[in-house]
């Protein structure tokens, strides 16, 4: 029972969510899997790993594909995000920790830049 409560919650809070909590949300869930990954690592258990390092691209593969290409700052976007995607699948090949760790840094960085970005766009509130 608690676990279709919680993921009613979630669905929730989904569906009920705006646009820049939404891309939070995928930032921070990129985060929650490259730290997955990286405890899998840790115990040696490859499997855990290749499935959160994918959970990972999935999301940055999403974040690729929904870009406004109206506004030029998306192209600066998509080419992090390509960078990112690269340290995640170098990450997965190799099970290399440090690719792993400065693709978490970068998806950390791009989450505190958007974090300013709302902020700022709501009047600094």
């Amino acid at each position: 029972m608690a676990v279709n409560v919680a993921q009613l919650y979630k669905q929730s809070k989904m569906q009920t969510a705006s646009n820049e909590e939404i891309i939070t949300m995928l930032y921070d869930g990129a985060i929650k899997f490259c730290n997955i990954a990286d405890s899998g690592l840790d115990a040696q258990n490859y499997e855990l790993v290749n499935t959160n390092i994918k959970k990972a691209q999935l999301i940055i593969s999403e974040l690729i594909a929904t870009l406004d290409t109206r506004y030029p700052v998306s192209a600066d976007f998509e080419r992090i995000y390509k960078y990112i995607m690269s340290l995640l699948v170098e990450a997965n090949v190799k099970k290399d920790k440090e690719k792993l760790a400065q693709a978490r840094e970068e998806i950390r960085n791009i989450r505190t830049t958007w974090l300013e970005v709302v902020k700022n766009a709501k009047g600094g509130k």
